[in-house]
Order: structure tokens, then sequence, then C-alpha cells
């Protein structure tokens, strides 16, 4: 089938230019989930013609990503084209994912009529114990959710997955959730305070700040240090981590916070090597797998630290080779085409180098250098 007609065929709605999955109440989707059925029976039992039709899904892939720049932000996320791929049951190499999409839908059209939410390691499992030919690694279940996503046009959230959360908050913020527990983050210690993975709480807590920064830290023992020596006081900030690459509750999180106030910098503290510049790219711009979701996340992120210039200011042992993997994700940056020249231009030093450094080796100059190096960096605005 032509890619012209996948886009006729498309079940739902997409802009010529623009696909997107929306935030729907379950009845909706449930509703969406029904049309699919029946378009299938439809063909499946056409008197002329019989077929087993195909699944036509947006199509994941950097070829069908684009960089989407607000018109009135500073803003920019990926997004999706209108190019299709299809699930197909004729197809011997398609045939197992193409069933997935029809048992993870079914799964979820019973947790809709239950009114409940899981996650998606409770969805594995359940689907492990139901369908053990189909379902034997958690990553296909994460690309069946996906491709209900693509098919369905309608968040993870609004199918009942909910994030499992890894991230934690701290600083200058009080967030107040829907039944009126108060949380105020700077009393949180080193811990800081666990971010829910529910994704509609998180979207109703009201959120209190006097901060004028928010700090995104890549690693959680740099996060616990900062807590621990409440840096957020020092300078004014609200202190957030993922524990590394950035689940969705913690950039939702993050985007709440940024919406609800446009003018508090966001700016990253990361390794400098190309996981720690994919982990920023993602708080900044979204994913491509997950494209039609990616502008409900996305935030105006700055590179605080650390870059290229930093590297003076750690020993020569400090530094290691940077490993094969760190050089797939590097050509991966490279051929997206979302990196700015600034970011381009330190990946190209990275790679030029053959070596990485670690946000640790700054503890060179002892313990409490890192709260001095964050300091002098936002005070001479040093971040791109």
């Amino acid at each position: 089938m032509a890619e012209n007609d996948l886009f006729k065929f498309s079940i739902f709605f997409s802009h010529q230019n623009l696909c997107y999955a929306d935030i729907l109440p379950p009845l909706e989707v449930g509703a969406r989930i029904k049309v699919a059925v029946l378009n299938f029976l439809k063909i499946l039992s056409s008197p002329s013609t019989p077929a087993i039709s195909d699944l036509p899904l947006v199509c994941r892939k950097l070829s069908n990503s684009r960089l989407s720049h607000g018109l009135l932000t500073d803003v920019s996320s990926i997004f999706l084209s209108h190019s299709f791929c299809t699930r197909s049951l004729m197809r011997e190499n398609a045939a197992k994912a193409f069933v997935r999409v029809w048992k993870v839908m079914e799964i979820c059209f019973q947790i809709l009529t239950e009114e409940k939410r899981v996650t998606q390691r409770e969805l594995f499992y359940k689907l492990l114990c139901h369908s053990p030919d189909y379902f034997s690694s958690q990553l296909q279940v994460n690309r069946s959710i996906q491709d209900v996503v693509s098919l369905l046009r309608c968040s993870r959230f609004s199918l009942g997955i909910m994030a499992s959360s890894r991230g934690l908050i701290a600083g200058r913020v009080i967030l107040q959730g829907p039944n009126q527990e108060v949380v105020d983050c700077s009393a949180c210690g080193s811990s800081g305070h666990p971010i829910s993975g529910d994704l509609d709480y998180l979207d109703k807590l009201s959120v209190r700040t006097d901060a004028r920064y928010i700090i995104v830290v890549e690693k959680h023992a740099i996060f616990q240090r900062l807590a621990e020596d409440r840096m957020f006081h020092h300078i004014p900030s609200i202190l957030v981590t993922a524990k590394g690459y950035p689940d969705i509750a913690t950039r939702f999180l993050l985007h709440r916070i940024s919406r609800n106030f446009p003018k508090l910098p966001i700016l990253a503290l990361v390794d400098w090597n190309p996981a720690g510049l994919a982990i920023l790219c993602t708080f900044k711009f979204g994913s491509i797998g997950m494209g039609l979701e990616a502008y409900r996340y996305a935030c105006n992120v700055k590179w605080l630290g650390m870059r290229g210039d930093d590297l003076e200011l750690i020993p020569e042992p400090s530094l290691v080779p940077l490993r094969p993997r760190d050089l797939q994700i590097a050509k991966s940056l490279n051929s997206s085409g979302i990196l700015p020249e600034t970011y381009r231009e330190e990946l190209a030093r990275m790679v030029q180098s053959g070596k990485r450094a670690e946000i640790e080796a700054l503890y060179f100059h002892g313990y409490d250098f890192l709260g001095k190096y964050i300091a002098h960096n936002i005070v001479g605005a040093n971040y791109i």
C-alpha cells in the first residue's frame, strides 16, 4: 500500500505536517479501540474481497522526525511527520508484532473498563502470563505500547499506563496535592522527594516557589551531594534528577513547573560525554521513540556543564576513553539534526579527544567545589 494511501487509511486524525497523540478520557479511548476492531472485522468479513488488514502506524524513525520550533516560546520539540509503516499478519517477520498490538489493546481496554492503571512492568507480567508465545521481554511490551499509541493517537497515560518514575525533586519548591497534602521539598534532606508516576496527580499539583533557577542533574549521587549541601539556599533553586536517562514522569513535572514559571531558567548538569548530551537533549527536545508525545514534555533546557572548557579544571588521569557505546550515541546525535551548532561543536570535541569526563572529577578540588562551580557558571551566565 502506498504511503499516501496509508495516510488516508489512518483511522484517526493527523495534521498534514504533524502527528500527535491526544490525552483522552477513558470512554473515548475505549471508543477508538472499538473502531479499530470494527474496521478490522469489516475488511475481514467483506463478501467481495475478505482480507486481514494491515495496521497503519506513524513511523517512529529518524527519517520521519523533525524539530518543531515554538512560535511564542523558546521551546523546541521533536515531532513525527505523516510517514506510515505497517504491522502485518501476512509478513513472517512482522506477524508476532501485529498480534502484540491487539493483545496490548485488549489489556488496555480491560484496564480502562475497570478504571485501573498499571505500570509498564505490571503490564509486561500480565502479558507474559496470558500470552507467553508473544511476549518474552519488556522491550517487546514497550514497543507494542508505542504501536498502540501510534495507531489510536492517544497518549500512553490515556491507555491506563502509568510512568514508572525514578525521579526526585528537592529545593525551594512547595508541592500541594489534590487531597491537600503539602510537601516542602527543601526539608526532604539529601534523599529529596520522590516524583509520582501518576501524571494525572502531577497535573493537579499546586506548585509554589521562590527559586530563581531549576537545576537538572544527571546523576543521583550528584543530586544527593547538592541537596545535602543545601546548595538551593546559596543559589535559590529547585533540584531535579531522573537518575540517568529521563523518565516520562520527571519530564512531565519539569515541563509543568516551567509552564507555571516560564521565566525560571532550566540548567542541566551532565557528564561530558555523548550519553550526558543525549540525556540533556531528551529533556530539551523529547525522543523520537515517543515523538507523538514529545511536545508535551519538552523544556527549554540550557547546558550548564560539564563542557569542553571545563577539562582544564580536572587532572588528566580523570579523563577516561570513550567506549564504543559512546561513539554510537555520538553518531546518532549527529545524524538526528536536532543539535544546535554549539552542541554539535561540543560533541565533535568529545569525539576528537576520544575522552570523557564525569562530574565527580571536579571533587579533585574538594567536595565543596561543585557548588562553587555551579554558582560561578550561573552568575556568569555561562550556559548554552
